[in-house]
């Protein structure tokens, strides 16, 4: 089968976690043999900030890592009919430009492919106008990353044409070492972003290392001035942008890792945590949680990681953490053994070719 995807770059992960997720699902597509071609905007916004900080040697993780993948850009005067040339299905995610996404929709009216919209996003619910504003109404699905966005979907008339596609970890490239090295210190891999859940990181994160007393190295990007001085006021070491491919090299020299969902996703959209926990538990690192509803049982709560409920309890979870090496070793192991039962990229390829599949069935009704 032949699979186009659009995207908003595949090669730079640079405060665009949708890449994580892509990378891993469209290289088991492409192990199963399928044909995965691969389409962003010519200059992404995501590449040229990556780019523009650490030049070609940023690319360099990504390649190392993904030699399978591979992209192709094109411009304003992009022909989407050729693009879809032979294409089984084709994706769009909601990165993408209106005009692309329509674009697709009219290929797809004169086209004989599948047409899905990917949706990873909680601007359904923060700012539903923008998301209705995309011209969908030649696409045969939605692929949303959760439940609750999947029912907004279907509030606005996809009835059982909304499907749930959650993301999932490339266990491919996130596995516990090989070898057991010293491990020292908490670890958080996320961008400071527009300040969204900013009093949750210094609840969840900052202070309840400073009361447990563990050093705390910080990677992301997008942090103002302000936010770095709030994290060397509590003592984390701020080490700037991390390629994603390099994720289970930094998770395997640390103790354990914090989850802090994105304030919408804790409040508005429950049941959808960000992929670092999946990908972190996939590294087999102890995870402590913040607050947030795992509404569908993606996980095991008090067996796979620690909710904590308040700063406090997440300083009495870090502490546990560092003096109780079984703890550790349970956390761990449940973790690990839940992602790959349930939640890995290959399980996710399989949905995907479940979800076309059983489209394709009902087109092939309708055509009749």
């Amino acid at each position: 089968m032949r699979i186009v995807y659009f995207t908003h770059s595949l090669a730079s992960c640079w405060n665009h976690g949708n890449a994580h997720f892509l990378r891993g699902v469209l290289r088991e597509l492409i192990a199963l043999g399928h044909d995965v071609r691969v389409w962003e905007p010519q200059n992404p916004w995501s590449l040229a900030n990556l780019l523009a900080d650490h030049g070609e040697a940023g690319l360099g993780p990504w390649r190392a890592a993904y030699p399978e993948l591979s992209s192709r850009s094109y411009g304003p005067d992009f022909d989407v009919e050729e693009m879809c040339d032979g294409a089984d299905l084709v994706i769009v995610h909601e990165w993408n430009d209106p005009e692309l996404v329509a674009a697709v929709g009219l290929a797809r009216r004169k086209g004989r492919f599948t047409a899905l919209f990917h949706d990873t996003h909680h601007r359904a619910v923060s700012a539903p106008e923008e998301m209705r504003a995309f011209d969908l109404g030649d696409y045969d699905g939605v692929l949303a990353f959760g439940e609750a966005l999947a029912e907004v979907y279907r509030d606005w008339g996809w009835g059982d044409r909304a499907f749930v596609w959650h993301e999932a970890a490339d266990t491919r490239l996130f596995a516990p070492p090989a070898g057991e090295e010293l491990r020292d210190g908490l670890v958080w891999i996320g961008n400071w972003g527009d300040g969204e859940r900013e009093a949750e990181i210094e609840q969840f994160l900052l202070a309840p290392s400073v009361a447990a007393g563990m050093a705390l190295d910080i990677y992301g990007v997008r942090y103002p001035a302000a936010a770095l001085e709030r994290l060397a006021l509590a003592g984390a070491r701020y080490c700037g942008w991390l390629p994603n491919a390099r994720a289970p090299e930094i998770f395997a020299r640390h103790l354990a890792t914090v989850h802090v969902p994105r304030r919408f996703y804790a409040e508005a959209l429950p049941g959808i945590p960000t992929i670092r926990m999946f990908e972190a538990l996939a590294c087999g690192i102890p995870l402590v949680s913040a607050p947030w509803s795992d509404a569908e049982g993606l996980f095991r709560p008090g067996e796979d990681f620690l909710f904590a409920q308040n700063g406090d309890e997440a300083a009495q979870h870090l502490k546990a953490l560092r003096d109780d090496p079984e703890l550790h070793l349970s956390l761990a192991r449940s973790g690990l053994e839940t992602i790959r039962a349930r939640h890995t990229c290959a399980h996710r390829a399989a949905e995907l070719l479940a979800i076309a599949g059983r489209l394709d069935a009902r087109l092939n009704v309708e055509a009749a």
